[in-house]
């Protein structure tokens, strides 16, 4: 695979490179120069295969240039032992639970699929390298689970006070070993643009071989792919159309949706769905991008200003606005509504969902409210509702909600951080100690 960057499609790298480097020397994302199809005999014969054998045909299918079929299994197989069901909410509406890995996040995805590809890269090279991801929420739960304890790996990550739920600081900051946490005084923005700025900088690179577990690399967005396919394979049979709804903050997970349907999965429709901070549903409304600060709101993982894979998200359709707006619609919601539908979800279904997923759900009615379309919708489940404990009791007016043992466990242990301002010379510092 080769792959270019996309503020220059003359600077190119090898998988591994960009693996290892996570941003290009210029500051762009990589992209594939070329994305291969998956084969029809694999769609024809899609719902009769396992999450691991559809993330195995996908993964040949895309590194097939770089590693052998045997070592992609292996890699695969070390990633993965959890699945991503759907689970029938309403006629035709299914939600896609994303939260059956071990920190309950669909960052389990990303980051267990990575942290194995990069332990078969540094097998083979003996390097070291020192990771570097901003969170806000999910990601820092899940690189800390993925690579705790992976040889020749160290991770730092970067997490802002006060704005991730307890059950997810606990996640980030209480493993130890070679996973440290920086509890930064800012937003997740200011997080991301300290880990951005690590990566430019010349004297940290020439003493560490850095590298990101941040959606920017492109080892995030694969696996990532899988579960549209698998969710694809389970709802096939109805015979319809297929929406995704894809709660949405720094948009790598919908670009890995896109990842899929350029690869040849069958999707009629994508929807942005975000809160308050709606730079995108904006940018689908009207054509202009326009990142702002972000705000604080209920679903704290999508509270993201500035996201970095939009130009990803664009460079699917050649950067092309009209091209854009054909295949993915854009809404947005405010905590009200947000807190609302986690209520309604309950008192008629049942079904506890987290506020990210509600934000999801609500996009999906409001696609099919205002098309009229019979589809197979489909939204995304990104995280355990347990992981925001305080805003699902506010909002189903209970204090008695079940939290799994893998997190309340989580709840005594002690929390170790080190506390960092936003100035990047003060994180550089602390890196260069």
């Amino acid at each position: 695979m080769i792959l270019y960057s996309t503020k220059n499609q003359q600077l190119k790298a090898s998988l591994e490179e960009a693996v290892f480097r996570s941003l290009p020397p210029d500051n762009g994302l990589y992209m594939p120069e070329y994305i291969p199809k998956i084969s029809a005999n694999f769609l024809n014969t899609i719902e009769n295969l396992t999450f691991n054998e559809i993330a195995f045909e996908v993964s040949k299918t895309l590194l097939s240039e770089d590693i052998s079929d045997t070592d992609v299994r292996m890699i695969v197989e070390r990633a993965f032992d959890f699945d991503a069901p759907v689970a029938a909410i309403e006629d035709k509406t299914y939600c896609l639970e994303l939260f059956h890995g071990p920190s309950m996040a669909f960052k389990d995805f990303g980051a267990r699929f990575m942290a194995s590809l990069m332990s078969y890269f540094l097998i083979r090279s003996q390097k070291e390298i020192r990771i570097l991801v901003a969170t806000s929420g999910d990601t820092g739960g899940a690189v800390a689970q993925g690579f705790h304890n992976v040889p020749g790996i160290n991770v730092t990550i970067l997490y802002p006070s006060g704005k991730v739920s307890d059950i997810q600081e606990k996640q980030l900051t209480t493993l130890g070993g070679n996973v440290t946490a920086l509890e930064v005084d800012g937003t997740f923005d200011d997080c991301q643009t300290l880990v951005k700025q690590a990566f430019l900088d010349t004297e940290l690179n020439q003493k560490y071989n850095l590298a990101s577990a941040n959606s920017i690399n492109i080892s995030r967005l694969i696996p990532q792919s899988f579960y549209y396919f698998r969710a694809y394979a389970q709802v096939k049979h109805l015979g319809l159309p297929i929406v995704f709804s894809v709660p949405s903050g720094n948009f790598g997970n919908l670009s890995a949706g896109l990842l899929a349907y350029r690869m040849g999965l069958p999707v009629e429709h994508f929807i942005a769905t975000t809160n308050r901070n709606n730079v995108v549903p904006n940018y689908l409304e009207n054509g202009v991008y326009n990142p702002v600060p972000s705000v604080e709101t209920v679903s704290n993982a999508m509270d993201v200003g500035n996201p970095s894979n939009f130009v990803r998200m664009t460079r699917f359709f050649g950067d092309d606005w009209g091209r854009v707006k054909q295949d993915i619609s854009g809404f947005w919601f405010n905590d009200e509504q947000t807190k609302a539908a986690m209520f309604d979800m309950y008192s008629r279904r049942g079904y506890l969902m987290c506020p990210h997923t509600a934000v999801a759900y609500l996009g999906l009615e409001e696609y099919i409210s205002l098309t009229k379309k019979e589809v197979a919708g489909v939204f995304l489940s990104t995280a355990h509702y347990a992981k925001f404990l305080d805003v699902v009791e506010d909002a189903l007016g209970t204090n008695a909600v079940e939290i799994p043992k893998r997190l309340s466990d989580l709840l005594s242990k002690e929390k170790v951080a080190i506390q960092m301002s936003k100035h990047f010379e003060d994180f550089k510092q602390y890196l260069l100690s």
